[in-house]
């Protein structure tokens, strides 16, 4: 079941550093900060730059070289965690949900280490309350978590596929 995980993973990393690089040198949204998408009555979806330096919604958030480092080294470590689990993986869905997982958690490593912080940039919002920016890596990590979760609650127990205790 590796083989799809880590697909997805390649998947996920190329797609979350594309996108970081196009906002980042082509549509120098840096220099912009704001660009208005869409705007759908109270609903809208807009390209602002953010520069993350914490975890998951600015959680352990701090400026200096070391506290970037090891965020960075703890990503890494979970992500060789979850690769493990991943070549363990007892079915095609939690490989692949590892995998997104793990390919966003080495996208936000890559910015770590290049910029110091994470590139955010996708900014959903409705009624005037704005949910944290995010980008494609935090994206694929929280889908993936969604997913093993919806795996672990429902999978079907090998009593109830009819098998004798």
């Amino acid at each position: 079941m590796t083989r799809p995980g880590l697909l997805v993973a390649l998947a996920i990393l190329a797609l979350d550093q594309a996108s970081k690089w196009y906002m980042l040198f082509v549509l120098d949204l840096p220099t912009r900060h704001h660009i208005p998408l869409v705007a759908v009555g109270p609903f809208g979806f807009d390209l602002t730059m953010v520069w993350n330096r914490g975890v998951t919604f600015g959680l352990l958030a701090g400026d200096g070289p070391w506290t970037q480092a090891v965020l960075a080294l703890l990503a890494v470590v979970i992500a060789g965690f979850l690769l493990r689990w991943m070549a363990r993986a007892e079915n095609r869905l939690t490989a692949m949900a590892l995998g997104a997982v793990i390919g966003g958690a080495i996208g936000n490593v890559i910015d770590r280490l290049r910029f110091g912080a994470v590139a955010d940039f996708f900014d959903a919002h409705a009624w005037g309350w704005h949910w944290y920016v995010f980008n494609p890596a935090d994206a694929a990590i929280v889908l993936g978590v969604v997913a093993l979760v919806g795996d672990a609650l429902f999978r079907p127990s090998p009593r109830a596929k009819g098998s004798v205790p």
